[in-house]
């Protein structure tokens, strides 16, 4: 490591059809499967500032926003430990170092998200790219884009102990609006032009503020499609046919916008049918609320259980249904389309 400071960052999403089918191998059985998703400039970042020569070997990796910090004495006492206070860093330090080749000078490691905790809007998936191209950057490993979200999605499968989607990780290193194509012969990602200016004006993204364990749902989904359960396969069959239409209305000179609003509700119901745990009271009675008071369509972000949802709204409505939310409780996260991916610099 020679450089002295190293910054990264990547933004999270909003997915808006064809989730948990970007898990492996369940898009192989059903041909033609993609997700459809938009960056936003929810911010996670990540920076390394590397000791002098002269100074202390010491590790440090420190989450600013949780709060949680590791110190090693050096490499070598990383590479022992067993467990880590910011498992994020560690496992992905764990990785580098093993595969490239432990550094001889110290340094500190910080992370940052501005997503909230258990949002649903792939804050880990982001801040797991930012963090994998600080270190390939600080290990002066070059990699191109597919293979950071390759290694990027490997570690935090190691990390969360099950299997994890892809389509989190192009947002994050592309922005912009993507289609990704989920192929027997690999991931391909087709950037959408619709108008990001339309999208920020027509959709509310709502916290709930109830952290969720996307891993867990979406697990459970997969090995209910796997054991064979016809209702979840037939579900997904229409969920995979959704977002093909999705996509196909995104990618139109003029957006058909109802359309859009009739896919993300029928996919929203197909996904309460999954897995009871995906929707909350709270959610629900937002939802209602939204719906009641002139928004077109709601659906949760990720994998439900808590977290965020996004309302589609008329452009004249949203700031009447954005004061009318918060009444009630839900935390509106202002946002713009994430225009550009994945940001090094040094320093």
């Amino acid at each position: 490591m020679k450089s002295k400071g190293i910054v990264a960052q990547a933004c999270c999403r909003v997915d808006l059809a064809g989730s948990t089918l970007d898990i492996w191998p369940l898009y192989l059985f059903h041909p033609g499967a993609m997700t459809v998703n938009f960056a936003v400039n929810v911010v996670t970042r990540c920076e390394i500032r590397v000791a002098s020569r002269s100074a202390s070997r010491e590790i440090v990796l420190r989450s600013l926003d949780t709060e949680r910090e590791d110190h090693f004495a050096n490499a070598s006492a990383l590479m022992k430990a067993k467990e880590f206070d910011h498992a994020l860093a560690g496992y992905l330090c764990h990785f580098f170092f093993s595969t490239f080749g432990a550094p001889t000078e110290g340094f500190v490691l910080e992370t940052y998200s501005e997503s909230p905790a258990g949002a649903g809007i792939s804050g880990s998936s982001a801040l797991m790219i930012a963090t994998t191209a600080a270190l390939a950057r600080a290990c002066h490993v070059e990699l191109d884009k597919e293979e950071i979200r390759v290694i990027a999605q490997n570690v935090e499968a190691q990390l969360i102990r099950v299997p994890t989607g892809c389509q989190d990780y192009y947002p994050a290193l592309y922005g912009g609006v993507s289609s990704i194509h989920l192929d027997v012969d690999g991931i391909h990602r087709e950037k959408l032009s619709v108008s990001h200016r339309e999208i920020e004006s027509r959709f509310l993204l709502v916290y709930t503020g109830v952290p969720r364990q996307s891993g867990i749902n979406n697990w459970e989904v997969c090995k209910a499609h796997i054991n064979g359960d016809s209702l979840v396969f037939s579900n997904f069959e229409e969920i995979s046919a959704i977002a093909r239409q999705m996509r196909d209305n995104l990618a139109k000179p003029r957006v058909d916008w109802p359309e859009v609003g009739r896919l993300l509700l029928e996919e929203w119901t197909l996904r309460k049918t999954n897995i009871p745990g995906i929707t909350t009271p709270l959610i629900e009675s937002l939802v209602s609320l939204g719906m009641k008071k002139g928004a077109r369509a709601a659906k949760v972000c990720g994998a439900g259980g808590g977290g965020c949802f996004i309302l589609l709204v008329e452009p004249d409505a949203k700031a009447r249904l954005h004061a009318l939310i918060e009444s009630k409780g839900g935390r509106v996260l202002p946002f713009k389309v994430g225009r550009k991916g994945l940001r090094i610099t040094d320093s």
